[in-house]
């Protein structure tokens, strides 16, 4: 199936109404440091098992987007990305030593409960612009159910940074018995238990959107849409997101995911 032209790319990448902050973003150095040893002593200390890991982009901006099920799960991605990931962070974690070191450190963002949504996607569009790796769970927070399914419904996040970046790659991950490692309010793992990670085919906005299984859309469907008033377009756009969001929850759910 052909793909949309770059016009329209770029049509629907302006649609999102989505900018940074114009400052610059780059991995502390600590980060790259502990990324390259840290990662290492996990996977000799766990019983992890990686499948894909030859899927995953080593150059360029990423999106991972994986489903959250427990504290470790940003150490899980880190582990399969071979890279530096910068995650999405809620405020409280930056509030206390020695949590405040560590995310500064490791150059996560933060969230703010009352403006976290515009000001956090701000930062997040800083890093990719700059070529980095971004993690997020599209659940937006970890699961607090107490019973299966754990997946939740996701926020479209995700989908909102993918459309203002239709050609860098999102990499669904789905993580499967990190709840039983390291359960709910524990503080210390159970080592010995095994914890699956599936890493599938990275998909581009600009390939789903064009994709009959996706968004189905053409050239001449993005001039339509982006010519709507502002009203009609955002609510396509919303649409758009929704059904992208949708359909990166169905593929961790198709993998497994608890």
């Amino acid at each position: 199936m052909a793909g949309l032209t770059q016009p329209s790319l770029d049509a629907i990448s302006r649609s999102v109404e989505l900018e940074g902050t114009g400052r610059p973003f780059s991995t502390p150095f600590i980060y790259r440091f502990l990324e390259k040893y840290v990662p290492v002593l996990l996977r000799s200390l766990t019983n992890f098992h990686f499948r894909g890991l030859a899927k995953v982009p080593h150059h360029g901006a990423v999106i991972f987007s994986a489903n959250h099920l427990s504290n470790l799960d940003p150490f899980i991605k880190v582990i399969a990305a071979q890279r530096p990931i910068h995650f999405l962070a809620k405020d409280g974690h930056f509030k206390r030593q020695p949590h405040r070191f560590v995310m500064i450190s490791t150059g996560q963002i933060e969230t703010f409960r009352e403006t976290g949504a515009k000001d956090a996607l701000a930062r997040a569009v800083d890093v990719l612009d700059s070529g980095g790796c971004l993690g997020i769970f599209p659940e937006g927070t970890r699961s607090r159910r107490s019973e299966p399914p754990f997946l939740q419904y996701g926020k479209t996040g995700v989908a909102r940074l993918a459309a203002k970046f239709p050609l860098v790659p999102i990499v669904p991950i789905t993580i499967i018995g990190a709840r039983e490692f390291m359960p709910p309010g524990s503080t210390l793992p159970r080592l010995l238990k095994r914890v699956e990670v599936i890493v599938d085919d990275p998909i581009t906005f600009a390939e789903w959107i064009a994709h009959s299984d996706g968004g189905g859309m053409t050239d001449d469907d993005v001039a339509s849409m982006v010519g709507l008033p502002d009203d009609g377009r955002n609510e396509a756009m919303r649409q758009l997101y929704r059904r992208f969001t949708d359909q990166i929850i169905e593929t961790m759910r198709g993998r497994g995911a608890p």
